[in-house]
């Protein structure tokens, strides 16, 4: 066991100014610290952040529970390292409403999708770290956060959005695990991560039930959680002839958790999924107390370039045949699309086997509109894996 660390303190809110572009006008992120009091010395470090798509509210239910049992921890001085969370993590795209919808996964100034464009931090840092890492790996890890903390310092955000982009990089950087909570339209449990993270995730894979599991090497778009973990991987590659193996481990391993549809919100579910974020917690000797038994994978890990993004080719009502978690053979009918002018049904089926992880919540569509995904374990697509 590990000797308690030292100065401990109880929970910190921060509450974070976002840049104001407009007279009379200013937005906060606000962070809750539990564990040690120096932020960016302790480790083992865990950062999870809820709603980056505002109108995906699971994560904040989850996250609501989980501050609860990370108080009483951090109370009982359990948290061995620390824990930094984010139950709001877009407070841009929770004030959008548009004709009284709720706006909350595209800035509405600039239509920019709240989970993309984030720094290439690979390319950011590889100039200075190249001739400056050896065969230590713990001190190449550090010099690589050096050089990440230095970036982000010199950066000057000029909107709103990238002041949050910016203030949600700097909160996260140097975990060693970022979580990233989300929810599709309806859907089970499934979890996007980049294949190196995956070792590290899977037992939270296992703990949440996951009933899919997408991976993939750079899904593109620059994501939240991929800006996070890819440019360890990406490192190790670019400086792979000059460094022994092994000096450059993927030290960020970050996952976006899907939980669930935007309707599943109740206190059940998010008491469910912040024990099992509690429990990993555990697992990771983040917080003290015995590590949980793993149960089985409900799934397999699939490439997210094996899925089938499901689409109508015809406008009509969208009446599914298949359940969201439902296992899909090739040929099986995803949906029906009815034509009530010309009388017709045309059926959408399936092109991969596997799981139905996600559908949309809407019941009509136009031509070429997606209807759903399916996780399929033969890679067969390239370029940008992830939707708009």
């Amino acid at each position: 066991m590990r000797g308690r660390p030292q100065n401990k303190i109880t929970m910190q809110r921060i509450d974070h100014p976002l840049l104001s572009q407009s007279l009379g006008s200013q937005k906060t992120l606000t962070s809750f610290h539990f564990g040690t009091a120096n932020e960016h010395s302790a480790q083992p470090k865990v950062y999870i952040q809820a709603s980056l798509h505002a109108d995906e509210i699971p994560g904040m239910m989850a996250a609501y529970h989980l501050r609860a049992l990370l108080e009483k921890a951090d109370a009982a001085q359990r948290i061995l390292g620390q824990v930094v969370l984010v139950p709001v993590a877009n407070p841009i795209g929770l004030a959008q409403q548009l004709d009284h919808k709720p706006m909350g996964r595209f800035e509405l100034a600039t239509s920019e999708n709240f989970n993309r464009h984030y720094p290439d931090l690979c390319a950011a840092v590889l100039p200075k770290v190249r001739g400056q890492l050896g065969k230590d790996a713990a001190q190449n890890v550090a010099t690589v956060r050096r050089a990440v903390a230095e970036y982000l310092q010199a950066w000057q955000p000029k909107t709103e959005l990238a002041s949050l982009r910016k203030r949600l990089v700097s909160l996260s950087f140097d975990a060693d695990v970022v979580l990233d909570l989300h929810c599709d339209f309806e859907a089970p449990l499934h979890i996007y991560t980049e294949t190196p993270c995956w070792p590290k995730i899977e037992p939270l894979a296992k703990l949440l039930g996951a009933e899919a599991v997408l991976l993939a090497r750079n899904s593109g778009g620059l994501s939240f959680d991929e800006g996070l973990s890819g440019h360890w991987w990406q490192l190790a590659e670019a400086l792979a002839t000059e460094l022994p193996e092994a000096a450059l481990p993927q030290a960020t391993a970050s996952a976006t958790i899907e939980l669930r549809g935007e309707v599943d919100v109740t206190h059940a579910l998010g008491e469910k999924d912040a024990k099992a974020l509690f429990a990993y917690l555990q697992h990771l000797g983040v917080v003290e107390g015995p590590a949980p038994t793993l149960p089985a994978l409900p799934c397999a890990a699939t490439p997210l370039s094996g899925s089938q993004t499901v689409e109508s080719p015809v406008p009509g009502i969208v009446v599914f045949a298949a359940a969201v978690g439902q296992r899909l053979e090739i040929g099986d009918t995803v949906a029906e699309v009815i034509d009530p002018i010309n009388n017709t049904v045309h059926l959408v089926r399936a092109e991969v086997a596997g799981v139905l992880y996600a559908r949309i919540a809407r019941r009509y569509v136009m031509a070429g509109e997606k209807l759903g995904n399916i996780a399929g374990s033969v890679p067969y697509r390239t370029g940008n894996l992830l939707s708009a």
